[in-house]
């Protein structure tokens, strides 16, 4: 369990520190707030939520796998498969999961209100990515749980698709100039910056666009992908119409932001 944990934090911090270098080297756009007003609260909620899913599983989704294994319990426990089919089969169906997740978390209300935390931050870098309330993160361990059960997902492979979703979710939220044609490219298997900042937007309709974390294929292939936002990188405005400004911001805010009702509905 310790080493898992090592090598957790290991990879978070490689991948954190070289983003945020990246970012501060090639900006894609300007904050209105400071870091010092933004980031406190993403890494309260980030915190917050670690330790009560560490409390409730404490080896994650690796244990969850373990338990479920020792039982027989699953498709891959019943079916003999190549240990590269598994992989790759495990990989696509946790990501798929994900993605049918984040589209139910924007379309049934209470889960809504959840992970509207996430996107109420008025700019977005990779600390938007640590940024979702700790209500979120229980339903989404929940949920992957049930799916590494039903599936019978080996530890291995759930213990690596965490390691790569967090890394990609740090990634893909990164305020980070990537060269447009590098940017095509990266975008044809997994989502890149400028495609998840679309589904940022103050405006609804493009907030309900570019679901995906990892691969950029469900988008795609549900046909529920746009490729930039009508105002451009530059002029769109990332966000909610309500809890804008620092005081928005704080610990305590975000933690009681689901209860509050927004002054306006978003675009």
């Amino acid at each position: 369990m310790s080493s898992e944990l090592g090598v957790r934090i290991g990879v978070f911090l490689v991948v954190f520190v070289t983003l945020v270098l990246l970012e501060a080297r090639y900006p894609r756009r300007r904050s209105t707030l400071r870091r010092s007003e933004r980031w406190p609260g993403a890494f309260s909620l980030f915190v917050t939520g670690a330790v009560l899913a560490r409390l409730i599983v404490p080896a994650g989704l690796a244990g969850v796998a373990i338990w479920s294994s020792a039982r027989g319990i699953g498709v891959f426990s019943v079916l003999e498969m190549p240990a590269w089919v598994v992989a790759i089969a495990s990989f696509l169906l946790l990501d798929l999961a994900m993605w049918v997740q984040h589209v139910l978390m924007h379309r049934v209300p209470i889960l809504w209100r959840m992970h509207r935390v996430h996107h109420a931050d008025p700019h977005i870098d990779v600390v938007t990515a640590l940024r979702f309330h700790p209500a979120e993160i229980l339903v989404s361990l929940a949920w992957k749980a049930a799916i590494v059960v039903v599936f019978g997902i080996p530890a291995w492979a759930a213990f690596t698709f965490e390691v790569i979703l967090n890394a990609f979710a740090q990634f893909n939220h990164a305020n980070w100039r990537l060269p447009a044609r590098v940017d095509a490219l990266v975008r044809l298997l997994v989502v890149t910056p400028d495609m998840h900042r679309v589904h940022h937007s103050v405006d609804r309709a493009e907030a309900n666009m570019n679901f995906g974390f990892c691969l950029s294929l469900w988008d795609r292939l549900f046909r529920v992908y746009k490729a930039q936002p009508e105002a451009g990188h530059d002029d769109m405005v990332i966000g909610q119409d309500s809890w804008r400004n620092a005081a928005d911001q704080s610990p305590v805010a975000l933690l009681r932001q689901p209860l509050q009702n927004p002054i306006q509905s978003a675009k």
